[in-house]
């Protein structure tokens, strides 16, 4: 059998989906110096209070992702699915992807402006994605 590409989307998600596990996995490996390992495998069921800004921020970042991740996997598959994928769906996958991986250091080093420049690229991005959705 001769394995068809896959569309430039879907692709996009896949590397959407690495970038969201990468956050986790830097968000849990990010408390590791401020709390014990007891606490870390254990139920959590007190907040762990660690006055590190970067943690914090790591934090903040891991949580925004979040939020937008899911609109963006929709409208992926949903562009896939209806057979609407464009110039325009593709530009706005990459877009979203390498938004969303510069966001994370603009968040980290603290740089205010830009940060909600390059959150409000994803967004926009997710938009173009959908754009052939509503016509």
């Amino acid at each position: 059998m001769t394995a068809h590409p896959l569309p430039f989307e879907i692709s996009m998600l896949a590397w959407a989906i690495a970038l969201v596990i990468f956050q986790i996995v830097l968000q849990a490996a990010s408390q590791f110096p401020f709390v014990s390992i007891g606490f870390l495998m254990g139920p959590r069921d007190s907040a762990a209070t660690i006055d590190n800004k970067y943690v914090g921020r790591i934090n903040r970042a891991l949580h925004n992702i979040l939020a937008t991740f899911p609109l963006f996997a929709a409208a992926s598959l949903a562009v896939v699915v209806a057979g609407r994928t464009s110039a325009t769906t593709a530009h706005g996958a990459e877009m979203y992807v390498w938004a969303r991986v510069l966001y994370l250091p603009v968040y980290i080093a603290g740089i205010p402006v830009l940060r909600t420049l390059v959150w409000t690229a994803s967004i926009v991005a997710i938009v173009w994605l959908m754009e052939p959705l509503f016509a």
